[in-house]
């Protein structure tokens, strides 16, 4: 699905990825864990297309295709999505509106007829139940005058309107008390499926305990240093990692 070599990147003129490999298949859960500034959002922002940031070498592939040869929403469009670790506020935007304009968006993209309203909003409350989000919040503008828990459970309930292949969780758990991350963890693990892939960034364990990933990766200083599975988590919140180094 995701297929990334000796990527090296820069945000205003310094250099932050320096030659990381990754590879994640169809179904796969990937963590990637590291000390602040080692480069995870980084990595994340590249992905999605941020223009603030620049690749300066390395590959991209999503699919099959050059993703670095496409636009943002292309990448959007052809099913990346990323939750990110401080939602922004849209005041005067409605989510309906919102995640009908984004979700027919994508669906053009995919030579699929656009929903009708009324399908859009059986879709919109069959979501809600799904990922058990207020339905006071869906009627309210894209995430204004929401709680930590609240834009992240949002997120969430976005991802399943948009239904991607492969996710990026920025430090979803970032804020988030024990209830709400349960209650986002299990959202998004409802949305899980064999094609579905993840790359779940994150400092802890706690996610790691509803979001069980295949793989862990740890990246430090702008590299992927070391890759095992699950139990190396554990290992980090035991250690953390200085021993790695």
């Amino acid at each position: 699905m995701l297929e990334i070599r000796n990527l090296h990147a820069r945000v205003e003129g310094k250099e932050i990825l320096k030659g990381v490999d990754l590879t994640i298949r169809d179904g796969e859960i990937h963590a990637l864990m590291g000390t602040n500034g080692a480069g995870k959002s980084t990595l994340s922002n590249v992905i999605v297309g941020n223009p603030k940031y620049e690749v300066t070498d390395g590959t991209v592939f999503f699919d099959g295709q050059d993703l670095l040869k496409m636009s943002p929403e292309e990448r959007s469009h052809a099913g990346i999505f990323m939750s990110f670790q401080l939602p922004v506020e849209i005041p005067g935007v409605s989510m309906t509106n919102f995640m009908r304009a984004a979700v027919n968006a994508r669906r053009e993209a995919l030579s699929q007829e656009p929903l009708k309203a009324t399908d859009f909003l059986r879709l919109i409350r069959d979501t809600q139940k799904l990922v058990n989000i207020d339905k006071r919040l869906v009627s309210r503008s894209v995430n204004e005058g929401f709680s930590g828990g609240e834009k992240k459970r949002n997120e969430i309930f976005q991802m399943a309107l948009l239904q991607p292949t492969f996710c990026i969780l920025d430090e979803t758990d970032s804020g988030l008390d024990v209830d709400a991350l349960r209650v986002v963890a299990e959202g998004f693990n409802k949305l899980r499926g064999d094609k579905t892939s993840a790359l779940v960034i994150t400092h802890y364990q706690r996610l790691l305990d509803y979001i069980r990933p295949d793989i862990v990766h740890v990246l430090l200083d702008g590299r992927i240093v070391k890759t095992a599975g699950p139990d190396l988590a554990r290992e980090i919140e035991e250690r953390g990692f200085d021993w790695i180094r």
